[in-house]
């Protein structure tokens, strides 16, 4: 029982109930046999306890490792993980260089709808942890979801600072600028699109992205007569890649006559009007 407990680990397998099963039993009939493997079975049990809703399994196990490490931090997580199960949520007094700590927190308060807290908190925590890319994007999202686009610009900005090679920086970043409108972030997105593209030719989105920003600045008043003939070439040619990218994928398939038509009208909708 040990041993499956221990592939189960190294395997990062979720099978909660099995786990409950197997490490009830080895808890209550052989823990004093285990010798120090026991704090790590508690550990796994405890998680998988939660999981099962079994509070009286993850208690027993919380309690003998609260004995065995008091004032642990990864115990602490522990206790953490438990009362978010029963959907207590505890302010969490993180320690200032606690990074796992603070993400948590950050976590707890998103779960909680308290978006404003979790901003100012993700802001905080970057300015100890500026190279922290995934927290630069959560930042970014939670300001799209307020539209804050030009916040969320700037957390993508820095996304793409730290990895310039990341297609799909370039096309959120792209996305966002298309979203603020007007004739120079236009531009922008569609440069973003376009850089999307040359770091993964088969990015849709992006293709797609292109084909929008293009239409829109050849159609856009504002723009002079060579910036609209300069789109009308890049929408020209999305519209092309995008009709064969679809008849490549429907090769061969029932389905390729109506995909092509779906594609065809959705083009056909957008087509760009010159003025």
């Amino acid at each position: 029982m040990r041993d499956k407990l221990r592939k189960w680990r190294e395997e990062n397998y979720r099978n909660s109930e099995q786990i409950v099963e197997v490490g009830e039993e080895l808890i209550n009939d052989y823990a004093s046999k285990l010798g120090d493997d026991i704090w790590i079975i508690y550990e796994q049990v405890m998680i998988a306890a939660l999981d099962c809703s079994r509070d009286d399994l993850a208690m027993l196990c919380l309690h003998e490792l609260r004995k065995q490490f008091p004032g642990s931090h990864r115990v602490k997580r522990l206790t953490g993980m438990r009362l978010e199960s029963l959907e207590r949520y505890l302010k969490p007094h993180s320690s200032r260089y606690n990074w796992a700590a603070r993400k948590r927190k950050i976590a707890i308060l998103k779960a909680l709808g308290k978006t404003t807290e979790a901003t100012r908190e993700l802001n905080e925590y970057l300015e100890q942890f500026v190279g922290d890319q995934e927290a630069w994007h959560e930042l970014a999202e939670l300001y799209i979801n307020e539209h804050d686009y030009g916040k969320a610009a700037f957390c993508l900005e820095e996304l793409m600072m730290t990895n310039p090679h990341n297609h799909l920086y370039c096309q959120n970043y792209a996305e966002v600028k298309y979203t603020q409108g007007g004739l120079e972030n236009l531009e922008i997105a569609r440069k973003y699109f376009s850089q999307a593209l040359k770091l993964n030719n088969r990015n849709m989105r992006a293709l797609f992205g292109l084909y929008m920003t293009a239409s829109h600045i050849a159609s856009n008043p504002k723009a002079n007569a060579k910036i609209k003939k300069d789109n009308m070439k890049y929408a020209t040619w999305a519209a092309a890649q995008v009709n064969k990218a679809y008849q490549l994928a429907g090769r061969g398939k029932k389905e390729t006559k109506y995909s092509l038509k779906v594609v065809e009208d959705m083009l056909d909708a957008l087509q760009i009007t010159q003025s």
